[in-house]
């Protein structure tokens, strides 16, 4: 039997990981083909003079155990590392950094007096939002965008000043046409089950937030996140891995499918494990599955950009905090920025800070299009006026991150359910990657141990229906 693995990043090399660990499949060949010249994807760490730069993921959620266990599997639980202990995180909002209010649980309060006491709302906004707790549960079934849902539970400062900043920051999305029910179905679960968001939050709150109550909700590497993708690559048992190699179309070969690469060079595989962007994939299966590589098509993609910024220690404020994301509608286009050095420990030489700002979303593709020189005076002016730094960074790098980020749009769901059936007549092609089913690095990495189960199930067999 032989396996392909389409793409390097995490997904891929998790299920390369998982393939090379599975029970039952010595003897198997497992060949991963990565385009670049490097594997990892968006974790891409960098080391300039003592400073640690992160352009793509910084942290893992703990409340996801996936990547955590991974961690841990590999040998770097001792180097896992938390945030530091100030872990405020302001908004941006009407010209000024106002910190989210204690006890802000996804989209809303759960301590009063923390909420009244927030310069964030005013005060008809902050009885708006407690409104909610009166408000009768939606009696439609179906999905909805996160902002109606918001919009329709805490009002429209809500959405604005939480739920829009938080959402860019983390999908760099639109929440009017973010899916309710593929990014934040717990929202609608506690509305169902408890008539009201904030009554669910407060019956949770002492629930613990993680696998591990001793956890912090953050956790990275000592030295870089790549630290996993090189532990990982280390630990692929018996698998052929090939950079700088494209899969560039893919046929069906009897009761297999026959792999056209970029080198020239044609390779049979019995199973193939597409970790590559949805639309990247669609190409693929063109001739496959022309029906689900339709439907792949329907998935955008946003484009960012990761600013990264050192400073002199005396040249900026003092940083109490995790940095700040921006509210809608203030016409900037910073979405977000991490005060990286702040947040971690090991990211800036003594006497130095480190910065990293995000620009580019779904509403906002315009601003990748200028050159890295406006991109920068752009940061820096927006950063000046938030944090009134006005000298210039002792260096900078901007990493652009082109068509890189999956919007789960309304419908998103029933779209993969219907990629899934469409891929019925295509046994052994199995779908995984941030397009999907989360975009977090314990989301991918579940997903790729999840494609290399369904492939070390099949043995012999014909591989199930594939879960994308």
């Amino acid at each position: 039997m032989r396996v392909a693995v389409v793409g390097g990043g995490i997904t891929g090399l998790a299920a390369a990981y998982g393939l090379s660990k599975a029970e039952g499949l010595r003897g198997v060949e497992v060949t991963l083909y990565e385009q670049a010249p490097r594997l990892g994807g968006k974790i891409l760490t960098e080391r300039v003079g003592g400073f640690i730069l992160e352009a793509g993921p910084d942290s893992f959620l703990t409340s996801k155990p996936e990547a955590l266990a991974l961690s841990r599997a590999l040998g770097l639980g001792e180097d896992l590392v938390g945030t530091g202990p100030d872990r405020t995180v302001y908004v941006l909002s009407r010209g000024r950094l106002h910190p989210l209010p204690e006890g802000l649980a996804l989209v809303a309060p759960t301590r009063i007096l923390p909420f009244l006491r927030s310069g964030l709302f005013t005060l008809p906004e902050k009885a708006r939002i407690g409104v909610e707790l009166l408000l009768p549960p939606r009696k439609v079934d179906g999905d909805e965008s996160l902002g109606a849902f918001v919009r329709r539970r805490l009002g429209q400062a809500a959405l604005d000043r939480i739920a829009a900043p938080l959402l860019a920051g983390i999908y760099a999305g639109d929440a009017e046409q973010l899916s309710l029910e593929a990014t934040f179905p717990m929202l609608r679960d506690l509305e169902r089950r408890h008539g009201s968001v904030i009554a669910g939050l407060l019956a949770r709150r002492h629930a613990a937030a993680n696998t591990d109550g001793r956890l912090p909700l953050f956790l990275t590497l000592r030295g870089g996140l790549d630290r996993l993708v090189e532990r990982l690559r280390a630990a692929l048992e018996g698998v052929e891995v090939r950079t700088g190699t494209r899969v560039e179309a893919i046929a069906r070969e009897g009761s297999g499918y026959l792999l056209d690469l970029s080198t020239g060079e044609r390779a049979r595989a019995d199973a193939v494990i597409l970790t590559t962007p949805a639309f990247a994939a669609a190409s693929l299966l063109q001739p496959l599955a022309p029906e689900a590589a339709s439907l792949l098509r329907q998935i955008p993609y946003a484009s960012t950009a990761t600013v990264s910024l050192a400073f002199r220690g005396g040249d900026i404020p003092t940083l109490r905090g995790h940095g700040f994301v921006v509210a809608r509608g203030e016409g900037w286009r910073i979405t977000a920025c991490t005060w990286a050095s702040a947040k971690w420990p090991d990211r800036a030489p003594p006497g130095f800070a480190l910065l990293r700002a995000y620009v580019g979303s779904a509403s906002d593709a315009a601003v990748l299009e200028q050159g890295d020189e406006e991109i920068l005076q752009v940061v820096r002016e927006e950063l000046h006026a938030a944090m009134g730094i006005a000298a210039p960074p002792v260096f900078w790098r901007i990493v652009r991150w082109p068509a890189s980020m999956p919007q789960y749009t309304v419908g998103h769901l029933e779209r993969l359910a219907a990629v899934e059936a469409a891929l019925a007549s295509s046994p052994g092609i199995v779908l995984a990657g941030a397009g999907y089913r989360g975009i977090g690095l314990p989301d991918c990495i579940r997903q790729g141990l999840a494609a290399a189960a369904v492939v070390a199930g099949r043995g012999s067999q014909r591989c199930p229906r594939p879960p994308c």
